[in-house]
């Protein structure tokens, strides 16, 4: 989506949270943002937030308190609907959402072995770097 507005952009900074499919200590979440890298020649900085305190998302809290105002009392009966409803949303400033249905199926319980996480490109930060991380493309 970015590309479009930043065409010149060489890294593209994450937030993530701390713990889950996302969380720093996730294999398979490295693994695939390297091939992120990889696909789209981006540096990738990452940073997680601490464990625990997910609740400094800003985009989620600037947010969620509008995408539940703009669905209060309809009934949630279908995926199409909630997607809907997500995107229909904005905040006071002109904050949007963009939403889709991702009905894909993925693969449970997938291993990343040592091989090959240690083919990912990733430079831990002087601070926490088991939080924050780069990850540079392999082709470059």
């Amino acid at each position: 989506m970015g590309q479009k507005r930043f065409p010149e952009a060489t890294t593209l900074m994450i937030t993530a949270n701390g713990s889950g499919s996302n969380g720093h200590r996730n294999r398979l979440w490295k693994i695939c943002l390297q091939e992120f890298a990889d696909e789209t020649g981006l540096k990738l900085t990452v940073s997680h937030f601490p464990p625990g305190t997910s609740k400094w998302n800003k985009i989620e809290h600037r947010m969620f308190c509008y995408i539940t105002k703009n669905w209060r009392g309809r009934p949630l009966t279908s995926y199409a609907m909630i997607v809907n409803l997500i995107a229909n949303t904005m905040t006071a400033k002109g904050l949007t959402v963009q939403s889709g249905l991702d009905v894909a199926l993925y693969e449970k319980d997938i291993k990343v072995t040592d091989k090959e996480l240690s083919k990912v490109r990733l430079i831990p930060d002087k601070f926490h770097g088991e939080w924050n991380y780069v990850i540079k493309p392999r082709q470059s």
